[in-house]
């Protein structure tokens, strides 16, 4: 017995090391048939490896105060030796992370990852997506410019227009009845510390729970029910290292090479990535002419501003906002259908996806535009302009995806499943 195996062994007998990687990689049965939208899963995990390397090493230089913050993030720009390089690695990450993430969600769309035995894998996974939102959200404030400061000012007082509770809500949330010094301190604690530990501890629950029901595949069939009698092992299944480890490093090479393409030579990405406004320290007496969340809020925002206020409060477009990501929570129980992946359903789902698609990219962009950016349409529409009703038919085609997908699904012409995986 070599020296490697010796400490690995005394390891075994004080933490489940060799156990923990047959359970979780070498003995873990895939699905033999993943395709390309499969790598996003672990590009989420990579990128989200990224955020935290990098950001511990902004946080070492960064100054949580609102007469140095703007200036140290210059700092870190100018003075810190690859200080530029780790910002927009950071910066670039951030918006990497929802791109990856999307698709990944889009994936389970395809192939109905949210399916029964998955419904708890798909509630982690949403919850997952809240604090990405929630960490994106409360890092936007901390370099202290132009945008991020009336971007958190907006969409903080969103909560004020909650009944009842809603300014004593903002207060809260801003440590200050505006935007002021308590509000980054407080936003800087969230960003670093808080809601990390929440989000690692869920994707450790989310890595648990699909080890323990097992990945879904193209075919949406589980593996698990076709096993050798002699082995126990599922007949479609092979380990998941070394043959997804090594199709993973692939994905990664590629994504790697995007990722730093951007890094390298378009960091800003023409003002979606990072904002120009925000080149610019934060000015309270100044605002803004528009003001915009970054591109991965943006359908969200459009579905607030689609929504016309009521008795002068605009509670019902925050409502609306709050209903778009709630109800994906849903979907496990919305979907009616008797098959799970799109390639054994019929052309109804198939027609709903792509609207759905169209309507989360058209509100997207809407979102990124001042409202009257296609002028107004006239008294007919009661003056409203052209950008809103877009907004407005989009809204509704997205909530329809939803709200009709009990009916669709159930009646919608589907193929039958095959007993086997196919190639």
């Amino acid at each position: 017995m070599g020296p490697t195996n010796s400490l690995v062994s005394w390891i075994d007998e004080r933490f489940p090391l060799t156990s923990t990687f047959k359970q979780h990689l070498s003995e873990y049965y895939a699905p033999k048939n993943f395709n390309f939208w499969y790598f996003f899963g672990a590009l989420s995990l990579l990128v989200l490896v990224i955020q935290i390397v990098t950001g511990i090493f902004l946080t070492m230089h960064y100054k949580a105060d609102a007469d140095q913050a703007f200036a140290s993030v210059e700092y870190i720009m100018r003075d810190v030796p690859w200080g530029w390089l780790i910002r927009y690695v950071h910066s670039t990450g951030a918006s990497m992370f929802f791109l990856v993430v999307y698709l990944h969600m889009f994936r389970a769309l395809l192939y109905g990852s949210y399916r029964k035995p998955r419904e708890l894998l798909w509630i982690l996974g949403m919850l997952i997506y809240l604090c990405l939102m929630a960490e994106a959200f409360f890092g936007y404030l901390l370099p202290w410019g132009q945008m991020s400061y009336w971007g958190a000012q907006v969409i903080v007082n969103l909560f004020a227009a909650v009944p009842f509770l809603g300014p004593d809500l903002a207060v809260w949330i801003r440590g200050d009845y505006v935007v002021s010094d308590a509000t980054l301190n407080r936003f800087f604690a969230f960003h670093v510390i808080a809601v990390p530990l929440v989000l690692l501890g869920l994707v450790a629950a989310h890595l648990i729970a699909l080890h323990e029901v097992g990945s879904n595949n193209p075919d949406g069939i589980e593996i698990k029910k076709k096993k050798d009698l002699a082995t126990g092992v599922p007949l479609d299944g092979i380990p998941f290292h070394p043959y997804y480890t090594v199709k993973d490093l692939f994905g990664v090479a590629v994504f790697l090479a995007v990722f730093t393409s951007i890094v390298f030579f378009a960091p800003e990405m023409g003002g979606y990535f990072l904002e120009h406004n925000n080149f610019v320290p934060a000015d309270p007496l100044k605002t803004p002419a528009h003001i915009a969340p970054v591109w991965y809020f943006t359908p969200f925002y459009s579905i607030l501003r689609a929504v016309p206020p009521m008795l002068g409060s605009q509670f019902p477009g925050v409502l609306a906002m709050g209903a778009a990501v709630v109800i994906m929570f849903l979907l496990p129980w919305l979907d009616r259908s008797p098959v799970k992946s799109i390639r054994y359903r019929g052309s109804l789902y198939k027609a709903a996806l792509a609207l759905f698609v169209v309507a989360f990219l058209v509100l997207g962009y809407l979102g990124t535009k001042p409202t009257n950016v296609w002028g107004q349409f006239g008294p007919w529409l009661g003056g409203a302009d052209r950008a809103t009703v877009v907004a407005r038919v989009f809204t509704i085609v997205y909530f329809l995806f939803f709200v009709l997908m009990p009916w669709y699904t159930r009646v919608d012409k589907t193929r039958p499943e095959p007993e086997r995986v196919t190639s």
